[in-house]
């Protein structure tokens, strides 16, 4: 994938209520012919340039034409590259032709304090140190210390308004302690089963009213297996809706996390707000391998320790390179044969620049042709560490991986 700006807390719940998407679907091979240069101070933040508290330090390239600094909640659009201090550039949007946008709270610390500095149309740069970033040692392809990133603030869209923190004396309230209200009566008459494919408008806040996630923040509905929902109390909560209804959900931490609360959740729960836009009938999940405990003795091993073994020949001829994009259909599973992600479940391959994924993928896929399905055991170093934290699967992974198609 590529470089995820998201390690914090939203990247957790993300991978709480929307699944665990791994990998991008909608990013092309880098343009190499819209390469930015490398900054000649990227080495340390030269006297001019101005510190915070934290250690943050930036320098104005260009100076903005708007007035107002983005909220720490609010979703912004940006151009931006970034680099370490030996000079080594390990991701950019200009290079990718394509603005990104994101949540300013759901980014590495440095961009979340940064970013709010800036006004629209301003151009920036930062001198990020390790503790605003990934750390000195980050792992899973992630660049450690101190790092450097040019960023044009583009827009700025604010949050979404939160609801009543609170449940009102009239809201429905479950055994649970999960309490709803229904804020617009839907006009269909079926309701989704968990193994449905789901299309919904979703918003998270504390109960202090902070605003954790949302969907509009992301761009649009997230569409996915409603079984993917994995916050407690938003699935049952679903369950009895009918399309184009929207409700409040007010979640106990407990019902919503279970007993140990994962590092970042909000020790009072949850207040979500969840739109039912449409749903489909969901395709069941693919079988466990019956060899994902350990690989095989007939599969094929490369010097980097990655495995695989041809499940279906392909038709083709021509291998993919790193720089290529593909398209595939893939489901992945810890060894204990846990199911953690798959695109088959949601009924849409997924397509991305194929030097932009976990390093096990990047080598594995150019072992293949269109057409061909293989399976996969990645070591941890080749995939995201042995405990990469943010929810993230650790250490050996196994995929099942069908190559459709090779773009360029």
């Amino acid at each position: 994938m590529r470089l995820p700006l998201f390690p914090m807390k939203l990247r957790l719940f993300t991978l709480y209520f929307l699944g665990a998407m791994l990998f991008s679907s909608t990013q092309n091979a880098f343009n190499q012919t819209n390469m930015p240069e490398t900054p000649a101070d990227v080495k340390a933040a030269p006297e001019d340039a101005v510190k915070t508290t934290s250690g943050l330090a930036s320098k104005v390239l260009a100076a903005g034409t708007g007035s107002a600094h983005p909220a720490a909640a609010d979703t912004v659009t940006v151009h931006y590259s970034g680099w370490t201090t030996d000079g080594r550039m390990f991701d950019s949007s200009v290079k990718r032709g394509a603005p990104t946008s994101f949540p300013l709270n759901g980014v590495i610390k440095g961009w979340t304090e940064g970013v709010q500095l800036m006004v629209e149309g301003e151009k920036r740069r930062f001198w990020i140190p390790a503790d605003l970033a990934y750390g000195e040692n980050p792992g899973g392809g992630r660049p450690g210390g101190l790092l450097v990133f040019d960023i044009e603030l583009i827009s700025i869209k604010k949050a979404p308004k939160a609801p009543e923190l609170s449940a009102p004396a009239d809201a429905e309230k479950a055994e649970s302690g999960v309490a709803f209200k229904t804020l617009v009566k839907g006009s269909g008459t079926k309701s989704p089963k968990a193994e449905d494919v789901v299309k919904l408008n979703l918003a998270l806040w504390s109960p202090e009213g902070e605003l954790l996630q949302s969907t509009e923040q992301q761009g649009g509905p997230a569409e996915l297996p409603l079984e993917k929902l994995r916050i407690g109390g938003i699935v049952d909560a679903v369950t009895k809706m009918v399309a184009g209804e929207k409700k409040v959900v007010w979640i106990p931490a407990k019902v919503a996390f279970g007993p140990e609360l994962p590092p970042g959740a909000p020790a009072g729960g949850l207040v979500v707000e969840v739109e039912l836009v449409s749903f489909k009938e969901g395709v069941p999940a693919p079988a466990v391998p019956s060899d994902v405990a350990a690989t095989p003795a007939d599969a094929a091993k490369t010097d980097s320790g990655l495995a695989s073994k041809v499940l279906s020949k392909g038709k083709g001829t021509v291998h993919p390179k790193a720089s290529d994009t593909v398209t595939v259909h893939y489901s992945g599973w810890t060894t204990a044969g846990k199911l953690f992600d798959s695109s088959v479940t949601r009924g849409e391959p997924a397509s991305f620049g194929l030097n932009q994924v976990i390093k096990g993928w990047t080598e594995g896929v150019q072992l293949m042709v269109t057409g061909e399905k293989r399976r996969f055991w990645i070591p941890a170093k080749l995939a995201y560490g042995e405990n990469p934290g943010g929810g993230a699967p650790g250490g050996t992974l196994v995929f099942d991986v069908e190559l459709l198609e090779i773009g360029k």
